[in-house]
């Protein structure tokens, strides 16, 4: 009997093992949930300072180049072309990161499922990617003409509009979920648009700056909701064809509208040593590594977390130019950058934010509940053993 006693334990004691050992579980699993959140979360906080630092020095490069090289869809379809390297990019992070690996002919087939059964066919190439290379053309165009009528720091907070546009586009073409806070945003966003207009006096050049990056983020918002309604959504590979399809679509079909814009001096330079070379290709590897960012940051961070990217672009912009350019900020244009800012920040909330909110609000409330009885009862029952205690001396 000792010696069973000695080799298994007893029932409380396995009990305490079982506990332990679940306990280590526990932790084990709690230490690798808070470390793959930090990653996440330093991981998050790198994607938003290159989405930050790249979007806001392409569009100060972009103002910078324009003092030399006033082309601006020149400098569209010259950037647009970078674009072809985004299936090559990609491939090489599957080489590197992917345990199964394939040839490039064997991931093309593989990600041209996108488009169809029959693969990436002429038809589907007119049908699905040219409409989306035109839309791609023109939002970037709109932003960089923009960018020549009014300051950068005007163009980028405009521009965070199109979040807004999305959300009323998807509201009415996909029947997405009716949510009163992003109404609400998309209210803010129109009253911002029409402060900043208000900010500079209702001036020509300042009122078609505006028009065109209104512009600009409609067509950024037309181009999103369509890829939903058209295409759905895309695993990492299929996006990257898909980006890379655009610019074999831009060298194949709108190269001929330079060259038309160069023999019609509306966009015409004496000769190409003229031409800023290092401003072209800085512009082209920011915009080429802000849209490499936002497409593929989801992938080790949070979505939300890429959007503030944007938004923190503006105050970058707008201390460049407080100290290149003579921009006045006035009350109007100030509260005007507040409400696109807020109603930018409103958009990120999620689908579910007000079922959290009940929830957190009923957490809260049943806790105040549990803490009142309880501290009812401890009065209550002191009470009684003061009565027990003071009836024997009583009846003595």
């Amino acid at each position: 009997g000792d010696e069973r006693s000695r080799e298994s334990p007893a029932p409380a004691e396995a009990q305490m093992q079982a506990g332990a050992e679940g306990g280590g579980r526990v932790n084990r699993c709690c230490w690798k949930c808070s470390v793959t959140q930090l990653k996440k979360i330093f991981w998050g906080v790198a994607v938003v300072l290159g989405v930050c630092s790249s979007w806001s020095g392409s569009t100060q490069l972009a103002k910078l180049t324009f003092k030399k090289f006033d082309a601006p869809f020149t400098l569209t379809w010259f950037a647009t072309n970078w674009n072809f390297l985004f299936f090559p990019l990609y491939y090489l992070g599957h080489v590197f990161k992917s345990a199964e690996k394939q040839s490039p002919k064997q991931r093309y087939r593989e990600c041209c499922r996108f488009f169809g059964d029959n693969g990436l066919t002429l038809k589907v190439f007119f049908t699905k990617a040219a409409p989306f290379g035109v839309l791609w053309t023109l939002t970037n165009y709109l932003y960089l003409h923009a960018i020549k009528k009014i300051n950068t720091t005007d163009v980028s907070v405009l521009f965070c509009c199109n979040k807004a546009f999305v959300f009323l586009l998807s509201w009415i073409v996909l029947r997405d979920r009716f949510m009163g806070v992003r109404i609400v945003a998309a209210i803010f966003a129109i009253a911002g648009i029409v402060m900043m207009t208000y900010a500079d006096g209702f001036h020509s050049h300042s009122v078609i700056g505006i028009a065109l990056v209104v512009g600009s983020a409609s067509m950024s918002a037309l181009y999103k909701v369509l890829f939903k309604l058209l295409l759905g959504s895309a695993k990492f590979g299929e996006a990257a064809l898909f980006l890379s399809v655009l610019a074999v679509f831009n060298v194949l079909f709108v190269t001929c509208i330079p060259v038309i814009l160069y023999f019609t001096k509306v966009e015409y330079w004496s000769s190409f040593d003229v031409i800023p070379w290092g401003n072209l290709c800085g512009f082209s590897i920011l915009l080429l590594t802000f849209n490499i960012l936002l497409n593929f940051g989801i992938a080790i961070t949070y979505p939300t977390l890429i959007s503030l990217g944007i938004v923190l672009s503006v105050p970058v912009n707008a201390v460049v130019d407080h100290y290149t350019s003579e921009i006045v900020f006035n009350s109007v244009r100030v509260i005007a950058i507040i409400i696109i800012g807020l109603g930018f920040l409103l958009l990120l909330l999620p689908e579910e934010w007000d079922v959290w909110v009940i929830k957190l609000l009923t957490r809260l409330k049943v806790r105040k509940k549990e803490e009142v009885p309880e501290g009812n009862g401890d009065v209550a029952s002191g009470l009684p053993n003061k009565s027990r205690r003071t009836r024997p001396s009583m009846s003595s």
